[in-house]
Parts: structure tokens; sequence; C-alpha cells
């Protein structure tokens, strides 16, 4: 009789047993389309046997369900966020480099090449007619517009440099309220798995955020086993870090923080850059991620040694780097021009010594000769060159000739001038033009280089979440054949109480009647 009973209590733990089954192929399909959700799975057993009386072996108990678990390959986590943080790098610095081609805007019909050429065409056609005011004005004018090239690509590199510091700063808010959310589901997932369970959904959760962070930084993402909890299973602790040092250790967060830079690594450096250190003030080696893809390009002086007598971040051209390039052209070019301009006269002029080109004073307008000679050209930058304001208010002070005689036909000077164009000497990359033409190739190479390396790193992160998909994703094929199968075992486990019922029915109420 007992025995008879018993078999109903197997049928009865067989429909539960397919029923938790079944709710958890329901919970896997709700959430096909939520991003980070990882496949759950029921731990099905058979339970614990029982032995028989008369000693002729041990008869089941039918199956029971001792958990549900988080399908998941950790290897795969910790391949997504190292390959993730170089991908984060280098797209950051693919996008900026993409920005500063911009500004340079060759090859194009507004950029360098243009423009110089433009001023050089107006010095031929002034020697056409050296006594033509309208050539001289046309001379002016076209110095003017090679100097406010300068000044514009300076102001555009200044303006570029300040929002990727504000990208910094977006970053490193991210970086502390992700470090917050994971410290809080580290709590909520120590309290829910405190009696051994497996918090899948909090786990997923969190694993979407360190997937965002490792983006950002680069982070070593571990659980540490630290003792024993008085169950007898392991007392775990998450720990992300960032170059050894813990962000999050458990429930404890260190922060990161912006500190204000108080001297410029680099003399053309936009004021109100930040320091990325940690919040007690300790110094933060970034190594990849966002964050070093923006510092690359923020702070990158091809390694030169900046302003505070330290060598700016790493061996990489950035803005400083186009930036100092664009300061030495505008010296070295306005120099060798002067020189020659200083030493010649203009038209009705008999005092010359005139320099072209001076830098802008402090109410931004063009400064005189006479104060430009109380300065050194190392005063002078891309930002503040200009045609001087000898030139911009007579231009008969455009030098012609190399005599104070008024020889109309004297363009010996203009001539000297017209050759600097090709002066093989003046740059060690060659004349004015092969300057330009060197920094813009070497500016295509390095973006062409970050794109590859972009393109790379997005294929190996597709590689990789794919990896991850057919381990840990949700298929509605497989979770369909699951449905069914589930189904029928809870309809076969419904027909055996059923036949059980009816056992019972046939023993209780006709044989003992």
């Amino acid at each position: 009789m007992n025995e008879s009973f018993f078999g109903l209590n197997i049928a009865v733990n067989g429909l539960y047993s397919a029923q938790r089954s079944l709710d958890v192929v329901n919970h896997n399909i709700s959430n096909v389309n939520t991003p980070g959700y990882s496949r759950q799975q029921v731990v099905q057993v058979a339970s614990k046997p029982m032995a028989l009386y008369d000693g002729t072996g041990m008869m089941g108990t039918g199956s029971e369900v001792t958990g549900i678990t988080r399908v998941r390959d950790e290897y795969l986590d910790f391949k997504y966020w190292s390959e993730n943080r170089t991908s984060g790098e280098w797209d950051t610095k693919s996008t900026q480099l993409t920005n500063v081609e911009a500004i340079f805007n060759e090859p194009s019909d507004s950029g360098f090449n243009k423009i110089m050429g433009d001023f050089y065409n107006s010095l031929h056609e002034l020697a056409k007619d050296p006594s033509s005011p309208a050539n001289r004005a046309i001379v002016q004018q076209k110095g003017v517009t090679l100097a406010k090239y300068f000044n514009s690509t300076a102001a555009n590199f200044e303006k570029m440099q300040a929002d990727v510091n504000d990208c910094v700063r977006i970053d490193v808010d991210h970086v502390n309220s992700m470090a917050d959310q994971i410290q809080q589901l580290n709590r909520q997932i120590y309290t829910s798995e405190l009696d051994g369970s497996t918090a899948s959904d909090l786990r997923d959760q969190r694993t979407v955020l360190v997937d965002q962070l490792s983006k950002l930084v680069n982070i070593d993402a571990n659980e540490v086993v630290v003792g024993k909890l008085p169950s007898g299973l392991d007392d775990k602790h998450f720990v992300i870090t960032i170059s050894g040092k813990a962000l999050v250790d458990h429930f404890q967060v260190s922060k990161l923080a912006l500190a204000p830079r108080t001297s410029q690594l680099n003399a053309d450096d936009s004021p109100n850059l930040y320091d990325v250190k940690w919040a007690d003030g300790n110094s933060l080696n970034i190594k990849g991620g966002e964050l070093r893809g923006y510092l690359d390009i923020r702070d990158g002086n091809n390694g030169k040694v900046g302003l505070d007598g330290v060598t700016a971040t790493p061996m990489y051209k950035g803005i400083p780097y186009y930036m100092n390039k664009m300061d030495q052209f505008a010296r070295t070019f306005a120099k060798d021009f002067n020189n020659i301009h200083s030493a010649g006269y203009g038209y009705n002029d008999t005092a010359g010594g005139t320099d072209f080109f001076t830098i802008l004073g402090s109410d931004d307008n063009p400064i005189s000769t006479y104060d430009f000679s109380k300065m050194t050209y190392n005063d002078m930058t891309a930002a503040n060159i200009s045609v001087s304001g000898d030139i911009m208010n007579d231009s008969n002070k455009i030098a012609t000739s190399d005599s104070n005689t008024n020889q109309v036909g004297n363009i010996n000077t203009l001539n000297k001038l017209l050759d600097t164009r090709t002066d093989d000497n003046m740059f060690s990359e060659g004349a004015p033009e092969d300057f330009m033409k060197s920094l813009v190739s070497t500016l295509g190479v390095d973006s062409q280089q970050a794109k590859i390396f972009s393109n790379i790193q997005g294929s190996v992160i597709n590689q990789v979440t794919n990896q991850r998909s057919s381990v840990s994703g949700v298929s509605i094929d497989e979770e369909m054949a699951n449905l069914i199968k589930y189904q029928q075992a809870y309809n076969a486990s419904a027909r055996m109480i059923n036949t059980m019922a009816e056992v019972y029915d046939t023993l209780i109420n006709k044989l003992f009647v």
C-alpha cells in the first residue's frame, strides 16, 4: 500500500521538475533580445534512492531540481575584456585622427598647398609690374590669407584638444559611475548566493557593465576566493583592477579623479587640461581603452620633452605634435622670408628693413617691424603669425628691389623671395611645400594605421562575441525543442498521476468493497 502511494510521489516530483524546466525555458525565450543575457539551464538529478526493507536493493525516488545555472565561459569573458580595451583605444584614435585630417583639409581647394600657391602666384604677378598698387594689394591680401590659415589651424587644434579633454572627463565620470553600479551588484549577488544559489540575472547585469568598462580603460576582472563561508561554500569577492590597483574590491570602490594640470606639457596646450589620477592622489598608469586613446591624441608629442621637463605621454603623434610642427613651419618660413625681405626695398621706399611677417599683438592687431625686433622668433607661433603692421598700413613697403634708388625694374629681392618656394635647405624635409606634404603624409599614415588596427580589433571582437553567443546566447530553435521535450515530460508525469489514481481507485474502492 505504502509503495503504491510512493509511486504517486515519484510522478509528482517528475511533474514539478518538468514544470521548473518549462519556467526556465520561458525565461530564456523572454530574454532572447536582452543584451548580455546568459542562457540558463535547470540542474536536474535523480533524487536520493530508498533502500527496500527486504534487502533486495534500492528503489529510485524520482527526480529533483537542485539549481538553475548560468551558461557562461569565463575564458571568453576574459578574452573579450582584453581585446575590447585595445578596440576602444584604436577606435578612438581612428576617429580623432580623421578629425585632425579634416583640420588640414588636404588635398582641397582651400588647403595649405592652394593658399601657399596663391601667395607665390601673387608675387609672380607683382614681378611683372612692381609699381602696381593693385598687384601690391593682392600680395598683401594673399599674405594675410596665408597667415590666417595658420591662425585658423592653430585655433582648430586648440579647440579639438579642449574637446578631447572633455571626452577624458566624460570617460572618467563613466568609469566611476560603472564602478559604483558594479559595487552595488556585488552586494546583491553576494547576499543572494549565501545559500549556494546562483544569481544569474544579477551576474549578467554585472558582466554587461564590465564589458562597457573594458572599452574605456585597461581593467582586469576576477572573482577571488578569500576563505570559506559558514555553510562551507567558497567566500568569493569580485575584484576589478586598473594597472594592478583595485577600482572595485568587492564592496569597496577607489574612484578616479581629474586633477587640473598645473603646468603645460607643451607650449601650445589648451588651458585647463586634466590629468587622470586616483582620487587618493596616487598616479595612474592607463595602458588601454578609450582613455588611452584620448590621452595619446590630446598629449602625444612623439616623445618630445614638455615644458614641465617630463616626456609627454607615449611616443605617439597627437595634437601637440602637429601643433608643434605648424609652429616650426611658421617660425622657420617667416624667418627666412623676412631675412630676404628686410634686406630689400619697396616702391618709393628708401629706408627698407621691413619684415613681411610679424606676430599679432595683445590687441590682436599686427605689430610693427620695430616692435617685432625686440622679440625672438621663438615668440612666433602658428596661432599669432601675421603680416606686419608696416605692410598692412602701406603695401608700397613690400620689398621688390635690392636698391633704395627707386629702380622700378629692379626685382632682385622679389626674385629671391620667389626662390624661397623651392629652397630645399629651408627645412630638413625640403622646401616649404615639401614640409607640409611630409606632415600631411605622416598624418595620413598614422590615420590609416589606426583604421587598420581598429578594423582588425573589430574583427577580433566580433569573433569573440560570436563565440560567447554560441555558448551563452539563447537559440529560439533550441528552446523550442526543449519546450516540446519538457512539455512531453510534464504530460507523461501527469499521465502517470492519472494512471496511479486509477490504480488507487481500483485498489481502494473496488478490491476492498
